[in-house]
């Protein structure tokens, strides 16, 4: 295996340096092209949606557009009104992968996530506390509605290690202009390097998107359903073992959870024995209907309906459905009790949280502006019942609870796209979460095209704990009670200069009453108040006519000793080898690094899905070092990847097995191969 390994380094070296080599020498022939597209037609759309004349036609005996047949596609995040385009960059491998690069897993890809940089909650109203998985799952925040004039295709698949895979396919069409559908459907799969560690993740999104002819009435259907199943084994046992390994195959190592023989290394069966089920189905229907002015634009062919909104009436209902579920059908009790300090008498252990959540929004919107709908006024009422059922081993308790809030929101990005004002509020009236409330002001100016844009925002959100730290869970909290509400500020501002490639961003947070874990099953609240500071800079320099360095540097610093570790230093560096090569050939190959400092890492706990506060452990680990090669040909991308090239060991050979800890017990995975493809079509 570990000349196996090396002969992958050696080769993918040879084919950057001769890719290199090849790419300059094509380049000096001029054979180049460019990196942006051009006109798509004599239509184009404003930042509204709406089509405008790109040029008049002088004259209607023209030669044929060779773009006619070309697509132009758009998108807007739900909830949103900026417009978006497809991203074809290829230099940011996480762009497209599920894990973020200041996340970290338990060492396998699917497994529990914990992020390098400070994200404390700042949802208000119910929440039930479960978001170890959140980085693999599809949400409402990150739907998109497309637009587009013809049917769009994207499917990618990813090979890694160990039978890792990746699935994803994306397919958006409008069957009419004013009908838009779209399916997504992402699986991953990894069975791991370590026994009882095999993970897999379910995603699927279906939305549309309605407008009648007249464009008075609107509505939006969207559809998600995420499955996380993760084994669970606890950590090594002895972690000392695993620089000397008999047969090379951490494999081999014990872990605190889950029996031997039966954890298995499938990569078609995602069989969880011991570990995390969760499971959470969402619908949302949100329709709207419009009062205002009616007009028309007119070009030689064709007469486009428009219309200005002035007042919307809106109804959204949202109906979730979800459980987060901790089972082991294999109890060792020697085992619970040495490595856990818990007892149990029983061969089985089931935990789980089941919710039922309807809500039902009603909202009034104006539009001061007819010209601008990016301005506008929002006022709403929701009401929202959550029925939770609680299951044990040995019983069950159904709850029932309501929430009834206000809420209110102020958006103007106006006309010249000098400002962006955005006002939003929710307060929690009656019922489970009363008390609750949520401020957020956003301001942005954009100083010049040379200077860029400067933003200042300010949040405050006062919040129930999560619901795993509420007495009814049926997780194993010890000390349960009822914890004091959390108040936390957060006062912001980004400086960003697409000119310069350079981002300059702060964030600053006081928080009072920060409730946490600081042991496997012991739920605890700090009362007092405490300061944290974020401080980050993103910068792209251009090195060569070909070569390109990307850095991002994140400092974090908290005042006191208040119960929250992370690292002072976190950064990523990116040196690329990267242009337009040939007609159609785009690259980006080179290295990547990612370093933080030592720092006492949280630990996790299996049993109730939470990393929790220690102080034992600190960590002492080398940089992330990657080796990439990222090329696009025309609608066709691919990714080669060798990673985790750190884990060599020159003291005993060729070999790669210097791991590195950062979850306590949990070690990272060892040199990882990753080979993957996204191709898109336009049909």
């Amino acid at each position: 295996m570990n000349k196996l390994a090396a002969v992958k380094i050696i080769f993918l070296w040879m084919v950057f340096i001769s890719f290199t080599n090849l790419a300059a020498a094509q380049q000096q022939y001029g054979q180049s092209g460019r990196f942006g597209g051009g006109n798509t037609g004599n239509v184009s759309y404003d930042r509204n949606g709406r089509p405008i004349p790109a040029q008049p036609k002088q004259d209607s005996l023209q030669h044929r557009d060779k773009y006619a047949d070309s697509i132009t596609i758009f998108y807007r995040h739900f909830d949103s009104t900026s417009i978006r385009k497809i991203d074809s960059s290829l230099n940011d491998f996480t762009k497209r992968f599920p894990q973020p690069y200041n996340y970290y897993t338990l060492g396998n890809f699917g497994t529990a996530s914990h992020s390098l940089l400070f994200s404390p909650m700042m949802q208000s109203g119910w929440d039930a506390g479960f978001h170890q998985f959140d980085i693999y799952n599809f949400t409402l925040e990150n739907t998109k509605i497309y637009q587009t004039t013809r049917p769009y295709t994207e499917i990618a698949y990813l090979l890694g290690n160990k039978s890792e895979q990746l699935l994803d396919f994306l397919h958006t069409q409008n069957r009419k202009s004013n009908f838009n559908f779209s399916f997504e459907y992402r699986f991953t799969n990894a069975p791991g390097t370590y026994k009882n560690q095999n993970a897999s993740n379910n995603n699927l999104r279906f939305t549309t998107h309605y407008q009648s002819p007249n464009k008075r009435y609107e509505n939006y259907f969207i559809f998600l359903s995420n499955k996380n199943a993760s084994s669970e084994n606890g950590g090594l046992k002895n972690p000392g073992k695993i620089n000397n390994l008999a047969l090379n195959n951490p494999y081999e190592l014990e872990t605190r959870l889950g029996i031997a023989g039966i954890a298995n290394p499938n990569p078609f069966s995602t069989t969880v024995s011991t570990g995390n089920v969760y499971k959470q189905n969402t619908y949302l229907f949100r329709q709207q209907y419009d009062f205002g002015k009616k007009d028309s634009l007119v070009t030689d062919s064709v007469t486009y309906k428009l219309f200005y909104a002035r007042l919307r009436l809106q109804h959204t209902l949202i109906i979730k459905s979800s459980s987060y579920n901790y089972y082991d059908n294999n109890v060792i009790d020697s085992q619970y009790q040495q490595y856990f300090n818990f007892s149990t008498i029983r061969d089985s252990l089931s935990y789980k949280d089941a919710w039922s959540n309807i809500t039902n929004e009603f909202a009034a919107i104006t539009f001061p502006d007819k010209n601008n709908q990016s301005q506008f006024f929002k006022a709403g009422l929701g009401i929202q019942l959550l029925k939770g059922t609680f299951t044990d081993t040995l019983n069950t308790r159904t709850q029932n609870y309501h929430n009834i809030y206000l809420l209110g929101e102020y958006r103007n990005r106006t006309r010249n796209q000098k400002w962006d004002v955005e006002i939003s509020g929710k307060l929690y009236l009656n019922g489970y979460n009363s008390g609750d409330y949520h401020a957020f002001i956003s301001l942005q100016r954009e100083l010049s095209k040379r200077l860029g844009t400067l933003a200042l925002g300010f949040q405050n959100t006062n919040r129930t704990p999560s619901f795993i730290f509420d007495p009814a869970t049926a997780f194993p909290v010890s000390d349960k009670q009822n914890f004091s509400k959390e108040n936390i500020t957060k006062l912001s501002a980004i400086y960003d200069n697409p000119k310069a490639a350079f981002t300059l961003s702060g964030e600053y947070y006081l928080m009072n009453n920060y409730t946490y874990f600081d042991s496997f099953f012991v739920a605890t609240q700090d009362k007092n108040l405490f300061n944290f500071i974020h401080v980050s800079a993103e910068k792209k320099f251009k090195l060569t006519k070909h070569w390109n360095w990307y850095t991002e540097v994140h400092l974090q610093q908290v005042t006191g000793n208040a119960p929250i570790h992370v690292p002072f230093l976190l950064t990523r560096n990116r040196l690329a080898f990267e242009g337009n090569f040939y007609t159609n050939l785009f690259l980006s190959t080179g290295i990547e690094v990612r370093y933080y400092s030592n720092f006492k890492a949280d630990n996790y706990s299996p049993f109730i899905g939470q990393f929790f506060y220690q102080s034992a452990y600190i960590t002492a680990n080398r940089p992330d070092v990657n080796l990439f090669f990222h090329f696009r040909i025309k609608g066709f991308k691919g990714f080669i990847r060798l990673e985790n090239i750190n884990t060599i060991n020159p003291s005993k050979g060729f070999t790669f097995n210097k791991y590195n800890f950062i979850t306590p017990l949990y070690p990272e995975r060892p040199l990882w191969f990753r080979f993957g493809v996204w191709w898109n079509f336009v049909n």
